[in-house]
């Protein structure tokens, strides 16, 4: 499209073409941008997030930098775009929060679908639509 820049093999993980994932979002981040990856990740505001983070540090001191500093560590950063609009997004949050209903929506569509086939399969099989078509044949 023009004016839209191509997804580039960088921006998403080479392991699953799902680009909803815990990131660091150093962008809206205040210190390394981990708790704002969690609010982006589990789709909550940001200052629950430091709330929550702040409640586990008053009463957990040493757990809570411990946690905070390995997420720092091994999270990596948020692509500059994961997602290439927000229907995307919108799909991927869907599909990632709940994946079984997801599945069983899949098997609805295609149970459906299939009936829809053998409803068409009887049709065209039908001697009332070879008459259709040998009518037809003689305009």
């Amino acid at each position: 499209m023009a004016g839209e820049t191509e997804m580039t093999g960088t921006d998403r993980s080479p392991d699953s073409p799902n680009p909803h994932r815990l990131y660091r979002n150093t962008e809206d981040g205040v210190i390394l941008g981990v708790c704002a990856g969690v609010a982006d990740y589990f789709g909550i505001e940001r200052w629950q997030s430091r709330t929550a983070a702040g409640l586990f540090l008053l009463f957990f001191p040493p757990w809570a930098v411990f946690f905070y500093l390995l997420a720092a560590i091994f999270l990596p950063r948020r692509p500059p775009r994961p997602y290439r609009d927000q229907d995307e997004e919108a799909f991927w949050r869907s599909v990632t929060g709940r994946p079984d209903r997801t599945l069983s929506e899949l098997h609805y569509n295609f149970r459906t679908l299939e009936e829809r086939l053998a409803g068409l399969e009887r049709h065209v099989t039908s001697e009332e639509f070879r008459l259709h078509r040998a009518f037809r044949d003689l305009e």
